[in-house]
């Protein structure tokens, strides 16, 4: 008896070495751009001064799968997150930043791990019902974001507009999506476009989202081009996206 409990207590001291190595063995920190404004992928509460959404458990997985100890969020814009990056302020962007042909040529991306859709907001007042009822009116879209090309591409696509005469849509520009749910509010845009999820926190009882899709959106992992951080990054993703944990996510924040 007395032997088999001195074996025991090797095993669980062994145990314990094991545990303390695979412990000490994460360094380093991983700096990540993120929003801060979106309810549900990226926010920053002001009271707590902690960010929480999908991008957010994203970003500490990765990190955490990568080996590094800590991870370091920095709010990314889309005014900014594309200097954030090539500037080496962030070592990735987990900040709903879509997989385009034109990002490509700058900056590598994993496997999507979210699709979303461009989509279009409007106060039931307004009597908007389809996209076609935008022609002669102003729509809001985000400063820096690529909804712009996106909503004038598909009214051009559905006939509505022709790329020489662009009169049937007036764009209005918001630095912020909160900007811009207040010009919808006081009537200075008709309606606002974005992709989905962030119309969906921005909802309210006096508006609907209407059917019409403007576009799909992908996001992946941006990472600098060509960068050792890339293949591990496309790689962590996709194991996430196989083994179900990204599934999870976003069953845990939808």
């Amino acid at each position: 008896m007395k032997k088999l409990s001195k074996i025991l207590c090797l095993l669980l001291v062994m145990s314990s070495m094991i545990t303390g190595c695979s412990s000490s063995s994460k360094s380093g920190t991983l700096k990540v751009g993120v929003r801060d404004d979106i309810v549900g992928l990226g926010y920053l509460n002001p009271t707590t001064g902690e960010y929480y959404g999908l991008e957010i458990d994203l970003a500490r997985k990765l990190a955490d799968d990568l080996g590094y100890a800590n991870v370091e969020f920095v709010t990314a814009t889309p005014e900014n997150r594309k200097e954030m990056l090539l500037n080496g302020e962030a070592d990735c962007l987990i900040a709903t930043y879509s997989i385009e042909e034109s990002r490509l040529k700058n900056f590598d991306f994993s496997p999507a791990y979210y699709t979303d859709y461009t989509s279009i907001m409007v106060e039931k007042s307004s009597l908007i019902e389809h996209i076609d009822d935008l022609v002669g009116k102003t729509t809001g879209v985000l400063a820096g974001a690529n909804t712009a090309p996106k909503l004038s591409g598909k009214m051009i696509e559905l006939g509505l507009i022709t790329a020489e005469d662009v009169k049937g849509s007036a764009l209005e520009y918001g630095d912020t999506y909160e900007a811009l749910s207040e010009a919808l509010e006081d009537g200075t845009v008709d309606a606002v476009c974005m992709d989905g999820g962030v119309a969906r926190a921005y909802m309210k009882d006096d508006r609907v989202i209407l059917e019409d899709v403007v576009g799909t959106e992908s996001y992946g992992v941006a990472t600098q081009k060509d960068s050792e951080l890339s293949q591990k990054v496309a790689a962590s993703i996709q194991k996430m996206l196989d083994n179900g944990t990204i599934d999870a996510l976003i069953d845990k924040w939808d």
